[in-house]
Protein backbone atom coordinates (compact mmCIF):
# COMPACT_ATOMS: atom_id res chain seq x y z
CA UNK A 1 0.00 0.00 0.00
CA UNK A 2 1.43 3.93 -1.16
CA UNK A 3 1.43 5.65 1.99
CA UNK A 4 2.38 8.54 0.44
CA UNK A 5 0.59 11.81 0.84
CA UNK A 6 -0.71 13.41 -2.58
CA UNK A 7 1.01 17.03 -2.95
CA UNK A 8 -1.00 20.09 -2.83
CA UNK A 9 -1.86 21.82 -6.06
CA UNK A 10 -1.25 25.39 -4.32
CA UNK A 11 1.31 26.13 -2.07
CA UNK A 12 -0.07 26.90 2.09
CA UNK A 13 1.15 28.32 5.10
CA UNK A 14 -0.67 27.66 8.30
CA UNK A 15 -3.11 30.22 9.11
CA UNK A 16 -2.98 31.67 12.62
CA UNK A 17 -5.39 29.90 15.19
CA UNK A 18 -5.23 27.04 13.59
CA UNK A 19 -7.97 27.99 10.77
CA UNK A 20 -7.69 26.58 7.41
CA UNK A 21 -4.47 27.28 5.25
CA UNK A 22 -4.58 30.56 2.99
CA UNK A 23 -3.16 29.93 -0.40
CA UNK A 24 -0.05 31.34 -1.95
CA UNK A 25 -1.09 31.54 -5.24
CA UNK A 26 -4.35 33.23 -6.80
CA UNK A 27 -7.70 30.73 -6.18
CA UNK A 28 -9.84 29.54 -9.28
CA UNK A 29 -12.44 32.75 -8.94
CA UNK A 30 -9.34 35.17 -9.33
CA UNK A 31 -8.32 33.77 -12.36
CA UNK A 32 -11.52 33.80 -13.98
CA UNK A 33 -12.44 37.37 -12.98
CA UNK A 34 -8.50 38.72 -14.80
CA UNK A 35 -9.41 36.42 -17.42
CA UNK A 36 -13.02 37.84 -18.18
CA UNK A 37 -11.26 41.19 -18.23
CA UNK A 38 -8.52 39.94 -20.44
CA UNK A 39 -11.45 39.06 -22.92
CA UNK A 40 -13.50 42.27 -22.21
CA UNK A 41 -10.15 44.12 -23.52
CA UNK A 42 -9.85 41.76 -26.53
CA UNK A 43 -13.17 42.41 -27.43
CA UNK A 44 -13.46 46.30 -26.90
CA UNK A 45 -9.96 46.12 -29.18
CA UNK A 46 -11.05 44.33 -31.56
CA UNK A 47 -14.46 46.68 -32.00
CA UNK A 48 -16.78 44.18 -31.06
CA UNK A 49 -19.03 46.35 -28.76
CA UNK A 50 -19.99 48.55 -31.63
CA UNK A 51 -22.76 46.77 -32.96
CA UNK A 52 -24.26 46.50 -28.96
CA UNK A 53 -23.51 50.07 -27.97
CA UNK A 54 -23.51 52.16 -31.11
CA UNK A 55 -21.12 54.25 -32.54
CA UNK A 56 -20.06 55.89 -29.50
CA UNK A 57 -17.34 53.65 -29.56
CA UNK A 58 -14.35 54.85 -31.21
CA UNK A 59 -10.76 53.82 -31.22
CA UNK A 60 -10.45 56.17 -28.11
CA UNK A 61 -13.43 55.24 -26.06
CA UNK A 62 -12.01 51.83 -26.55
CA UNK A 63 -8.27 52.89 -25.35
CA UNK A 64 -9.93 54.46 -22.32
CA UNK A 65 -12.29 51.44 -21.09
CA UNK A 66 -8.90 48.97 -21.94
CA UNK A 67 -7.53 51.30 -19.15
CA UNK A 68 -9.83 50.96 -16.83
CA UNK A 69 -10.26 46.89 -17.82
CA UNK A 70 -7.00 46.52 -16.68
CA UNK A 71 -6.51 49.02 -14.00
CA UNK A 72 -9.89 46.64 -12.84
CA UNK A 73 -7.51 43.15 -13.41
CA UNK A 74 -4.50 44.57 -11.48
CA UNK A 75 -6.62 45.95 -8.44
CA UNK A 76 -8.66 42.53 -8.33
CA UNK A 77 -5.29 40.78 -8.22
CA UNK A 78 -3.98 43.23 -5.39
CA UNK A 79 -6.66 42.73 -3.43
CA UNK A 80 -6.62 39.32 -3.23
CA UNK A 81 -2.66 39.59 -2.30
CA UNK A 82 -3.01 41.85 0.24
CA UNK A 83 -6.29 40.43 2.01
CA UNK A 84 -6.80 36.65 1.28
CA UNK A 85 -3.47 35.62 0.66
CA UNK A 86 -0.71 33.54 2.61
CA UNK A 87 2.24 35.64 2.50
CA UNK A 88 3.45 37.19 5.07
CA UNK A 89 2.82 40.83 6.21
CA UNK A 90 5.97 42.07 5.96
CA UNK A 91 5.89 41.32 2.57
CA UNK A 92 2.17 42.14 1.70
CA UNK A 93 3.61 45.58 3.36
CA UNK A 94 7.10 45.72 1.26
CA UNK A 95 4.74 45.01 -2.23
CA UNK A 96 2.20 47.79 -1.88
CA UNK A 97 5.04 50.27 -0.61
CA UNK A 98 6.93 49.15 -3.82
CA UNK A 99 3.89 49.77 -5.91
CA UNK A 100 2.71 53.30 -4.79
CA UNK A 101 6.56 54.55 -4.48
CA UNK A 102 6.89 53.46 -8.28
CA UNK A 103 3.46 55.56 -9.04
CA UNK A 104 4.64 58.60 -7.10
CA UNK A 105 8.41 58.57 -9.03
CA UNK A 106 6.54 58.43 -12.32
CA UNK A 107 4.74 61.04 -11.08
CA UNK A 108 7.08 63.26 -10.08
CA UNK A 109 9.62 62.52 -12.98
CA UNK A 110 7.25 62.30 -15.58
CA UNK A 111 4.93 64.78 -17.22
CA UNK A 112 2.58 64.10 -20.57
CA UNK A 113 4.05 65.99 -23.12
CA UNK A 114 0.98 65.14 -25.65
CA UNK A 115 -2.05 62.86 -25.93
CA UNK A 116 -2.95 61.22 -29.58
CA UNK A 117 -5.75 61.51 -30.83
CA UNK A 118 -6.98 58.23 -29.77
CA UNK A 119 -5.80 59.39 -26.19
CA UNK A 120 -2.89 57.31 -26.42
CA UNK A 121 -0.18 59.81 -23.82
CA UNK A 122 3.54 60.59 -24.74
CA UNK A 123 5.58 61.01 -21.99
CA UNK A 124 8.33 63.39 -21.07
CA UNK A 125 10.78 64.08 -17.92
CA UNK A 126 9.53 67.26 -16.18
CA UNK A 127 12.55 68.59 -16.28
CA UNK A 128 13.12 68.75 -20.05
CA UNK A 129 11.68 71.54 -21.50
CA UNK A 130 8.55 71.77 -24.20
CA UNK A 131 9.91 71.38 -27.64
CA UNK A 132 8.94 74.94 -28.75
CA UNK A 133 10.54 76.46 -25.53
CA UNK A 134 14.17 75.07 -27.11
CA UNK A 135 14.15 76.98 -30.39
CA UNK A 136 15.13 80.60 -30.54
CA UNK A 137 12.77 83.09 -28.99
CA UNK A 138 11.26 85.87 -31.20
CA UNK A 139 13.22 89.43 -30.85
CA UNK A 140 10.46 92.33 -30.86
CA UNK A 141 11.23 95.51 -32.78
CA UNK A 142 10.53 99.01 -30.49
CA UNK A 143 7.26 98.95 -32.36
CA UNK A 144 5.39 97.03 -35.13
CA UNK A 145 6.14 99.27 -37.84
CA UNK A 146 9.90 98.65 -37.94
CA UNK A 147 9.80 95.31 -39.26
CA UNK A 148 11.84 94.66 -42.00
CA UNK A 149 11.35 96.10 -45.40
CA UNK A 150 10.35 93.78 -48.97
CA UNK A 151 11.85 94.90 -52.32
CA UNK A 152 8.39 94.19 -53.91
CA UNK A 153 4.47 93.43 -53.22
CA UNK A 154 3.74 89.92 -52.99
CA UNK A 155 2.28 88.98 -56.32
CA UNK A 156 -0.25 86.40 -56.65
CA UNK A 157 -0.70 82.95 -58.25
CA UNK A 158 -2.84 80.55 -60.08
CA UNK A 159 -1.14 77.93 -57.85
CA UNK A 160 -1.46 79.67 -54.48
CA UNK A 161 -3.10 77.68 -51.46
CA UNK A 162 -4.37 81.40 -49.14
CA UNK A 163 -6.52 79.66 -46.91
CA UNK A 164 -7.54 77.17 -44.56
CA UNK A 165 -8.58 73.74 -46.63
CA UNK A 166 -7.11 75.90 -50.36
CA UNK A 167 -8.29 78.37 -52.73
CA UNK A 168 -12.46 77.15 -52.00
CA UNK A 169 -12.04 76.39 -48.98
CA UNK A 170 -13.20 73.02 -49.98
CA UNK A 171 -10.56 70.71 -49.34
CA UNK A 172 -9.28 70.02 -52.69
CA UNK A 173 -7.71 71.44 -55.80
CA UNK A 174 -7.87 70.23 -59.24
CA UNK A 175 -4.72 71.14 -60.23
CA UNK A 176 -1.80 70.32 -60.87
CA UNK A 177 -2.07 67.08 -62.33
CA UNK A 178 0.11 64.94 -59.82
CA UNK A 179 1.65 61.48 -61.42
CA UNK A 180 0.60 58.96 -59.57
CA UNK A 181 4.04 56.85 -60.09
CA UNK A 182 6.02 57.77 -57.21
CA UNK A 183 7.95 54.41 -57.68
CA UNK A 184 8.93 55.85 -60.60
CA UNK A 185 9.20 59.64 -60.07
CA UNK A 186 9.28 59.83 -55.91
CA UNK A 187 8.86 63.34 -54.38
CA UNK A 188 12.15 65.67 -53.84
CA UNK A 189 12.78 67.36 -50.58
CA UNK A 190 13.16 71.04 -50.69
CA UNK A 191 13.89 71.68 -47.30
CA UNK A 192 12.96 70.82 -44.16
CA UNK A 193 13.44 72.33 -40.64
CA UNK A 194 12.12 73.21 -37.20
CA UNK A 195 9.12 74.63 -36.40
CA UNK A 196 7.25 75.80 -32.86
CA UNK A 197 4.25 74.29 -31.75
CA UNK A 198 1.00 74.94 -33.30
CA UNK A 199 -1.56 72.97 -35.21
CA UNK A 200 -2.31 75.24 -38.20
CA UNK A 201 -1.25 74.64 -41.45
CA UNK A 202 0.64 77.04 -44.24
CA UNK A 203 -0.76 79.44 -46.54
CA UNK A 204 0.78 80.71 -49.99
CA UNK A 205 0.97 83.28 -51.74
CA UNK A 206 4.04 83.49 -54.76
CA UNK A 207 6.95 82.28 -52.81
CA UNK A 208 5.99 83.22 -49.67
CA UNK A 209 4.27 80.82 -46.84
CA UNK A 210 2.57 81.69 -43.69
CA UNK A 211 1.90 80.00 -40.60
CA UNK A 212 1.30 80.79 -36.79
CA UNK A 213 3.54 78.96 -34.04
CA UNK A 214 4.20 78.72 -30.11
CA UNK A 215 7.51 79.68 -29.22
CA UNK A 216 8.20 79.74 -25.14
CA UNK A 217 5.61 82.65 -23.98
CA UNK A 218 5.09 84.04 -27.71
CA UNK A 219 1.80 83.28 -29.85
CA UNK A 220 4.13 83.79 -33.75
CA UNK A 221 2.69 84.84 -37.12
CA UNK A 222 5.33 83.49 -39.14
CA UNK A 223 6.75 84.14 -42.47
CA UNK A 224 9.33 81.99 -45.02
CA UNK A 225 9.77 81.29 -48.54
CA UNK A 226 8.38 78.31 -49.75
CA UNK A 227 11.38 77.11 -51.72
CA UNK A 228 14.10 77.50 -48.96
CA UNK A 229 12.30 77.49 -46.22
CA UNK A 230 14.21 80.41 -45.28
CA UNK A 231 12.13 83.37 -42.79
CA UNK A 232 11.42 86.62 -43.96
CA UNK A 233 9.32 87.95 -40.81
CA UNK A 234 7.87 86.96 -37.82
CA UNK A 235 5.00 89.14 -35.80
CA UNK A 236 4.70 87.85 -32.11
CA UNK A 237 2.19 88.56 -29.05
CA UNK A 238 2.53 87.79 -25.80
CA UNK A 239 0.44 84.51 -25.42
CA UNK A 240 0.37 80.81 -24.55
CA UNK A 241 -2.34 78.32 -24.97
CA UNK A 242 -1.60 74.70 -23.13
CA UNK A 243 -3.61 71.70 -22.62
CA UNK A 244 -2.40 68.02 -22.06
CA UNK A 245 -5.31 67.08 -24.43
CA UNK A 246 -4.76 69.76 -27.00
CA UNK A 247 -1.24 70.52 -26.45
CA UNK A 248 0.57 73.61 -27.50
CA UNK A 249 0.15 76.69 -29.58
CA UNK A 250 -2.21 77.58 -32.14
CA UNK A 251 -4.55 75.91 -34.23
CA UNK A 252 -5.59 77.70 -37.12
CA UNK A 253 -4.40 78.75 -40.83
CA UNK A 254 -3.65 82.57 -41.83
CA UNK A 255 -5.55 83.57 -44.20
CA UNK A 256 -3.95 85.80 -47.54
CA UNK A 257 -6.02 88.43 -49.58
CA UNK A 258 -4.32 90.86 -51.75
CA UNK A 259 -1.00 90.38 -49.96
CA UNK A 260 -2.80 91.07 -46.18
CA UNK A 261 -2.39 87.89 -43.77
CA UNK A 262 -5.31 87.50 -41.44
CA UNK A 263 -4.36 85.13 -38.86
CA UNK A 264 -6.46 84.50 -35.26
CA UNK A 265 -4.46 82.93 -32.65
CA UNK A 266 -5.77 80.60 -30.01
CA UNK A 267 -5.75 82.99 -27.05
CA UNK A 268 -7.98 85.47 -29.73
CA UNK A 269 -5.73 87.64 -31.63
CA UNK A 270 -6.99 88.52 -34.89
CA UNK A 271 -4.08 90.33 -36.91
CA UNK A 272 -3.75 92.06 -40.13
CA UNK A 273 -0.47 91.87 -41.65
CA UNK A 274 1.09 93.34 -44.74
CA UNK A 275 3.17 90.19 -46.39
CA UNK A 276 5.48 92.15 -48.45
CA UNK A 277 7.14 93.93 -44.91
CA UNK A 278 5.39 91.95 -42.33
CA UNK A 279 4.32 95.42 -40.75
CA UNK A 280 0.85 95.07 -38.58
CA UNK A 281 -1.64 97.33 -40.46
CA UNK A 282 -4.04 96.76 -37.32
CA UNK A 283 -4.39 93.99 -34.66
CA UNK A 284 -7.32 92.97 -31.70
CA UNK A 285 -7.86 91.20 -29.27
CA UNK A 286 -11.24 89.36 -29.87
CA UNK A 287 -12.23 88.54 -26.06
CA UNK A 288 -10.95 91.68 -24.97
CA UNK A 289 -12.93 93.34 -28.05
CA UNK A 290 -16.44 91.88 -26.90
CA UNK A 291 -15.56 91.54 -22.98
CA UNK A 292 -15.49 88.02 -22.73
CA UNK A 293 -14.18 86.14 -19.69
CA UNK A 294 -10.73 84.29 -20.72
CA UNK A 295 -10.99 81.77 -18.22
CA UNK A 296 -14.67 80.71 -18.99
CA UNK A 297 -13.66 81.18 -22.25
CA UNK A 298 -10.66 78.83 -21.97
CA UNK A 299 -13.12 76.42 -19.82
CA UNK A 300 -15.85 76.14 -22.57
CA UNK A 301 -13.72 76.34 -25.42
CA UNK A 302 -11.00 74.02 -24.28
CA UNK A 303 -8.61 73.45 -27.18
CA UNK A 304 -8.35 76.64 -27.95
CA UNK A 305 -9.48 78.90 -30.41
CA UNK A 306 -9.05 76.85 -34.07
CA UNK A 307 -11.25 79.01 -36.92
CA UNK A 308 -9.21 80.40 -39.62
CA UNK A 309 -10.35 83.84 -40.55
CA UNK A 310 -12.92 84.26 -43.20
CA UNK A 311 -11.97 87.70 -45.21
CA UNK A 312 -14.95 89.13 -47.61
CA UNK A 313 -14.93 92.18 -50.20
CA UNK A 314 -14.76 94.36 -46.64
CA UNK A 315 -15.08 92.18 -43.92
CA UNK A 316 -12.76 90.01 -41.39
CA UNK A 317 -15.14 87.68 -39.62
CA UNK A 318 -14.09 85.18 -37.23
CA UNK A 319 -15.97 83.29 -34.40
CA UNK A 320 -17.25 85.33 -31.56
CA UNK A 321 -17.81 83.41 -28.28
CA UNK A 322 -18.44 84.27 -24.57
CA UNK A 323 -19.68 84.14 -21.88
CA UNK A 324 -19.94 87.93 -22.15
CA UNK A 325 -19.33 89.98 -18.21
CA UNK A 326 -18.82 93.57 -19.62
CA UNK A 327 -22.15 93.69 -21.59
CA UNK A 328 -25.90 95.42 -21.42
CA UNK A 329 -29.20 93.48 -19.81
CA UNK A 330 -30.19 93.31 -23.38
CA UNK A 331 -27.08 91.95 -25.05
CA UNK A 332 -26.81 87.80 -25.69
CA UNK A 333 -24.22 86.34 -23.03
CA UNK A 334 -23.02 84.34 -25.91
CA UNK A 335 -22.28 85.01 -29.78
CA UNK A 336 -21.34 83.55 -32.97
CA UNK A 337 -19.59 85.23 -35.17
CA UNK A 338 -18.17 88.95 -34.79
CA UNK A 339 -17.05 91.25 -38.57
CA UNK A 340 -14.43 93.66 -38.46
CA UNK A 341 -13.89 96.02 -40.96
CA UNK A 342 -10.99 94.86 -43.09
CA UNK A 343 -9.39 98.02 -43.87
CA UNK A 344 -9.12 99.70 -40.14
CA UNK A 345 -10.14 96.56 -38.09
CA UNK A 346 -13.51 98.35 -36.39
CA UNK A 347 -16.06 96.09 -35.45
CA UNK A 348 -18.82 96.38 -38.06
CA UNK A 349 -21.33 93.71 -37.05
CA UNK A 350 -22.00 90.65 -34.57
CA UNK A 351 -24.58 87.70 -35.16
CA UNK A 352 -25.74 84.29 -33.17
CA UNK A 353 -26.18 84.25 -29.65
CA UNK A 354 -24.38 80.72 -28.96
CA UNK A 355 -20.75 79.48 -27.96
CA UNK A 356 -18.10 78.42 -30.79
CA UNK A 357 -16.97 75.25 -32.03
CA UNK A 358 -13.31 74.88 -33.94
CA UNK A 359 -14.69 75.22 -36.89
CA UNK A 360 -14.21 78.06 -39.02
CA UNK A 361 -17.18 80.19 -41.23
CA UNK A 362 -17.32 80.18 -45.12
CA UNK A 363 -19.28 81.78 -48.17
CA UNK A 364 -21.23 79.41 -49.57
CA UNK A 365 -24.28 79.60 -52.12
CA UNK A 366 -27.85 78.27 -51.90
CA UNK A 367 -30.03 79.04 -54.52
CA UNK A 368 -28.24 81.58 -56.08
CA UNK A 369 -27.98 83.54 -52.61
CA UNK A 370 -24.51 83.57 -50.84
CA UNK A 371 -24.77 83.39 -46.85
CA UNK A 372 -22.04 82.78 -44.14
CA UNK A 373 -22.13 79.15 -43.12
CA UNK A 374 -21.15 78.28 -39.69
CA UNK A 375 -20.84 75.04 -37.11
CA UNK A 376 -21.58 76.93 -34.04
CA UNK A 377 -21.41 74.60 -30.26
CA UNK A 378 -24.40 72.90 -31.19
CA UNK A 379 -25.84 73.92 -34.12
CA UNK A 380 -24.98 74.44 -38.07
CA UNK A 381 -26.59 78.35 -39.03
CA UNK A 382 -26.89 80.53 -41.81
CA UNK A 383 -26.37 84.33 -41.71
CA UNK A 384 -26.52 87.28 -44.16
CA UNK A 385 -22.89 88.31 -45.07
CA UNK A 386 -24.26 92.38 -45.26
CA UNK A 387 -25.40 92.86 -41.66
CA UNK A 388 -24.92 89.30 -40.07
CA UNK A 389 -28.93 88.77 -39.48
CA UNK A 390 -29.41 84.95 -39.37
CA UNK A 391 -31.16 83.20 -42.44
CA UNK A 392 -31.26 79.38 -41.03
CA UNK A 393 -30.09 77.27 -38.02
CA UNK A 394 -30.77 73.67 -37.25
CA UNK A 395 -29.54 71.25 -34.39
CA UNK A 396 -26.38 69.34 -34.60
CA UNK A 397 -24.85 68.21 -31.29
CA UNK A 398 -21.56 69.23 -29.52
CA UNK A 399 -19.78 70.44 -26.56
CA UNK A 400 -16.42 72.64 -26.92
CA UNK A 401 -15.26 71.05 -24.03
CA UNK A 402 -16.34 67.37 -24.93
CA UNK A 403 -18.03 66.26 -28.00
CA UNK A 404 -16.56 68.68 -30.09
CA UNK A 405 -17.39 70.01 -33.42
CA UNK A 406 -14.26 70.30 -35.83
CA UNK A 407 -15.56 69.38 -39.02
CA UNK A 408 -16.47 72.02 -42.05
CA UNK A 409 -20.37 71.81 -43.29
CA UNK A 410 -19.54 70.70 -46.99
CA UNK A 411 -22.12 72.08 -49.31
CA UNK A 412 -21.98 69.56 -52.45
CA UNK A 413 -24.43 71.46 -54.85
CA UNK A 414 -27.37 73.97 -54.80
CA UNK A 415 -29.10 72.78 -52.15
CA UNK A 416 -27.61 69.98 -50.16
CA UNK A 417 -25.23 70.21 -46.99
CA UNK A 418 -23.23 67.36 -45.83
CA UNK A 419 -21.90 67.31 -42.25
CA UNK A 420 -20.17 65.17 -40.11
CA UNK A 421 -18.23 64.24 -37.10
CA UNK A 422 -17.36 61.68 -34.62
CA UNK A 423 -18.62 61.22 -30.81
CA UNK A 424 -21.02 58.88 -32.04
CA UNK A 425 -22.65 61.37 -34.41
CA UNK A 426 -21.45 60.03 -37.95
CA UNK A 427 -22.99 61.96 -41.01
CA UNK A 428 -26.15 63.56 -42.44
CA UNK A 429 -27.02 65.32 -45.55
CA UNK A 430 -29.54 68.28 -45.33
CA UNK A 431 -31.70 69.93 -48.06
CA UNK A 432 -31.91 73.72 -47.49
CA UNK A 433 -35.53 74.59 -47.97
CA UNK A 434 -35.78 78.27 -49.21
CA UNK A 435 -38.46 79.29 -47.48
CA UNK A 436 -40.59 82.51 -48.91
CA UNK A 437 -39.71 84.25 -45.96
CA UNK A 438 -36.94 83.68 -43.36
CA UNK A 439 -36.07 81.53 -41.41
CA UNK A 440 -35.20 78.68 -44.14
CA UNK A 441 -35.27 75.45 -42.85
CA UNK A 442 -33.17 72.23 -43.32
CA UNK A 443 -34.62 68.78 -44.29
CA UNK A 444 -32.41 65.50 -43.36
CA UNK A 445 -31.84 63.55 -46.99
CA UNK A 446 -30.28 60.62 -44.42
CA UNK A 447 -27.85 59.98 -41.48
CA UNK A 448 -25.70 57.36 -40.46
CA UNK A 449 -23.93 57.23 -37.33
CA UNK A 450 -21.44 54.92 -38.15
CA UNK A 451 -20.15 56.56 -41.38
CA UNK A 452 -17.72 59.33 -41.89
CA UNK A 453 -16.77 59.89 -37.82
CA UNK A 454 -14.60 62.44 -38.85
CA UNK A 455 -13.21 63.61 -35.24
CA UNK A 456 -10.45 66.66 -36.33
CA UNK A 457 -10.32 66.14 -39.91
CA UNK A 458 -12.45 67.19 -42.80
CA UNK A 459 -14.11 65.37 -45.86
CA UNK A 460 -12.79 66.11 -49.61
CA UNK A 461 -16.18 65.64 -52.09
CA UNK A 462 -15.25 64.47 -55.48
CA UNK A 463 -17.76 63.14 -58.54
CA UNK A 464 -20.75 62.41 -56.02
CA UNK A 465 -18.60 60.87 -53.32
CA UNK A 466 -17.33 62.37 -50.23
CA UNK A 467 -13.24 60.98 -48.66
CA UNK A 468 -12.93 60.93 -45.05
CA UNK A 469 -11.15 59.40 -42.09
CA UNK A 470 -13.72 57.84 -40.21
CA UNK A 471 -11.65 57.15 -36.83
CA UNK A 472 -8.36 57.06 -38.38
CA UNK A 473 -9.78 54.56 -41.17
CA UNK A 474 -10.36 55.72 -44.92
CA UNK A 475 -13.76 56.01 -45.89
CA UNK A 476 -15.86 56.56 -49.22
CA UNK A 477 -19.33 57.53 -49.10
CA UNK A 478 -22.35 57.92 -51.83
CA UNK A 479 -23.58 61.48 -50.76
CA UNK A 480 -26.82 60.55 -52.70
CA UNK A 481 -27.80 57.83 -50.43
CA UNK A 482 -25.37 57.82 -47.49
CA UNK A 483 -24.09 54.25 -48.81
CA UNK A 484 -20.78 53.27 -47.74
CA UNK A 485 -18.27 52.33 -50.60
CA UNK A 486 -15.22 51.31 -48.92
CA UNK A 487 -13.32 51.37 -45.54
CA UNK A 488 -9.81 50.90 -45.44
CA UNK A 489 -6.34 51.99 -44.40
CA UNK A 490 -5.43 52.85 -40.99
CA UNK A 491 -4.08 55.96 -40.78
CA UNK A 492 -4.81 57.59 -37.40
CA UNK A 493 -6.10 61.34 -36.91
CA UNK A 494 -4.74 62.95 -39.92
CA UNK A 495 -5.87 64.73 -42.65
CA UNK A 496 -6.66 64.14 -46.24
CA UNK A 497 -6.35 66.92 -49.10
CA UNK A 498 -8.44 65.82 -52.86
CA UNK A 499 -5.72 66.66 -55.96
CA UNK A 500 -7.95 66.01 -58.59
CA UNK A 501 -8.74 62.48 -58.89
CA UNK A 502 -5.86 61.56 -56.23
CA UNK A 503 -6.01 62.05 -52.35
CA UNK A 504 -3.13 63.13 -50.53
CA UNK A 505 -3.32 61.49 -46.77
CA UNK A 506 -0.93 62.74 -43.86
CA UNK A 507 -1.31 60.65 -41.63
CA UNK A 508 -1.37 61.26 -37.95
CA UNK A 509 2.51 59.94 -37.46
CA UNK A 510 3.62 62.01 -39.78
CA UNK A 511 3.87 60.05 -43.41
CA UNK A 512 1.36 61.13 -46.48
CA UNK A 513 0.10 58.51 -48.55
CA UNK A 514 -1.04 58.74 -52.31
CA UNK A 515 -4.61 57.21 -52.62
CA UNK A 516 -6.99 57.13 -55.78
CA UNK A 517 -9.83 59.05 -55.36
CA UNK A 518 -12.30 56.54 -56.46
CA UNK A 519 -15.39 54.65 -55.36
CA UNK A 520 -14.43 51.51 -56.74
CA UNK A 521 -11.84 50.41 -54.06
CA UNK A 522 -9.15 52.56 -51.77
CA UNK A 523 -5.49 51.82 -53.84
CA UNK A 524 -2.40 53.25 -52.64
CA UNK A 525 -0.40 54.80 -55.41
CA UNK A 526 2.81 56.06 -52.95
CA UNK A 527 3.76 56.33 -49.80
CA UNK A 528 6.38 59.73 -48.40
CA UNK A 529 7.91 59.99 -45.09
CA UNK A 530 7.12 63.44 -45.03
CA UNK A 531 7.73 64.20 -41.35
CA UNK A 532 8.19 63.13 -38.16
CA UNK A 533 5.62 63.05 -35.37
CA UNK A 534 1.79 63.89 -34.02
CA UNK A 535 0.24 65.33 -37.48
CA UNK A 536 -2.59 67.21 -37.00
CA UNK A 537 -2.09 69.90 -39.17
CA UNK A 538 -3.62 70.09 -42.47
CA UNK A 539 -1.36 69.71 -46.05
CA UNK A 540 -0.71 72.79 -48.12
CA UNK A 541 -0.45 72.56 -51.73
CA UNK A 542 1.22 75.28 -53.77
CA UNK A 543 1.70 74.85 -57.39
CA UNK A 544 3.26 71.27 -57.00
CA UNK A 545 5.14 72.29 -53.55
CA UNK A 546 4.21 70.34 -50.85
CA UNK A 547 4.23 71.89 -47.47
CA UNK A 548 3.82 69.88 -44.36
CA UNK A 549 4.17 70.66 -40.33
CA UNK A 550 3.22 69.17 -37.04
CA UNK A 551 4.20 70.93 -33.53
CA UNK A 552 7.74 70.23 -34.67
CA UNK A 553 9.05 70.64 -37.63
CA UNK A 554 7.77 71.58 -41.04
CA UNK A 555 9.35 70.45 -44.86
CA UNK A 556 8.41 71.29 -48.46
CA UNK A 557 8.65 68.42 -51.05
CA UNK A 558 8.53 69.05 -55.09
CA UNK A 559 5.78 66.37 -56.11
CA UNK A 560 6.10 65.00 -59.52
CA UNK A 561 3.34 66.49 -61.88
CA UNK A 562 2.28 65.24 -65.92
CA UNK A 563 2.88 67.88 -68.44
CA UNK A 564 -0.65 68.52 -70.46
CA UNK A 565 1.57 67.00 -73.49
CA UNK A 566 1.88 63.58 -71.44
CA UNK A 567 -1.70 63.73 -69.39
CA UNK A 568 -3.73 62.00 -72.09
CA UNK A 569 -3.07 58.41 -72.54
CA UNK A 570 -0.67 57.55 -69.78
CA UNK A 571 -1.19 54.68 -67.58
CA UNK A 572 -1.08 55.85 -64.01
CA UNK A 573 1.47 54.08 -61.88
CA UNK A 574 1.10 50.68 -60.53
CA UNK A 575 -0.32 50.41 -57.27
CA UNK A 576 2.03 50.16 -53.90
CA UNK A 577 2.53 46.45 -52.98
CA UNK A 578 1.99 45.65 -49.69
CA UNK A 579 0.09 46.14 -46.81
CA UNK A 580 -2.12 49.50 -45.99
CA UNK A 581 -1.26 51.94 -43.34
Amino acid sequence: MNNKQKKPLIATVPAAGGSAPRPLTPPRRVWIAVASLAAAVALVQGGWLEPIVGAIVDQAVRNIITLILCFSALMTTLLWFLRESGHAPAVKWAVLGGLLGAVALGAAVLRIERVSGDLVPEFAFRWSPSRDRLLPQHRAAATDAMAPQAATPWQSTAGDFPRFLGPSGSCGVDAPTLDPDWNARPPRQLWRRPIGAGWGGFATCGDHAVTLEQRGDDEIVSCCSVTTGAPEWTVAVKGRHETVLGGVGPRSTPTIVDGVVYAHGATGWLHAIDGATGSVLWKKNVLDELGIDPEAHALMVAWGRAASPLVTADLVIVPAGGPRTLRSAQDPEFLALVAFDRATGERRWTTGDEQISFTSPQVVSFGGRELILSVNEGHVAGYDPIDGHQIFEHPWAGHSNSDASCSQAVPFDDRRLFLSKGYGIGAVVFEIEQNAAEPWTLREVWRNASLMKTKFTNVAIHEGHAYGLSDGILECVRLDDGARRWKAGRYGQGQVLRVGPLLLVQTEPGEVVLVDASPEKHVVRGRLAAIDGQTWNNLCLSGSRLLVRNAEEAACYELPVLSEATTEGKSVGAPVVGPTP
